[in-house]
């Protein structure tokens, strides 16, 4: 009988870490962790704008973006680099990424999306 794929959110820490989908997972976190929002010089894990990080056992990947702040100027150029970030870890193979919290952030996610599935390309400017 097929089961559906299991997922692992930032909640859910396995211990042992032999289990794929979390080291995926770390994977994505530590790829992220280079990602550095130009306007803070941090990067995008420590200042939590990444939330609800899944990963499941096909390499399908759903995360929320919430830039610093509803206004950010550098919320596109900074969701496509997020989105690059994810896109370059070995064994992801879809992303779903929602933009929370954010003036324009319905349109960004659809932006996205249609890059992601190849119809749009997000430039970083």
């Amino acid at each position: 009988m097929n089961q559906p794929p299991r997922a692992h959110d930032n909640q859910a820490e396995m211990a042992g870490g032999a289990d794929p989908c979390d080291q995926r997972r770390r994977a994505i976190l530590a790829r992220l962790s280079s990602v550095i929002d130009p306007e803070t010089g941090v990067d995008v894990v420590r200042m939590r704008l990444i939330e609800d990080l899944t990963v499941d056992d096909q390499g399908a990947v759903s995360y929320r973006f919430r830039p610093s702040s509803p206004l950010c100027p550098i919320a596109v150029p900074l969701a496509a680099e997020i989105q690059r970030a994810v896109a370059e870890v070995p064994g992801v193979t879809h992303q779903n990424i929602e933009i929370v919290g954010w003036i324009g952030s319905r349109e960004l996610t659809k932006l996205l999306e249609q890059a992601l599935s190849g119809k749009t390309r997000v430039e970083k400017a």
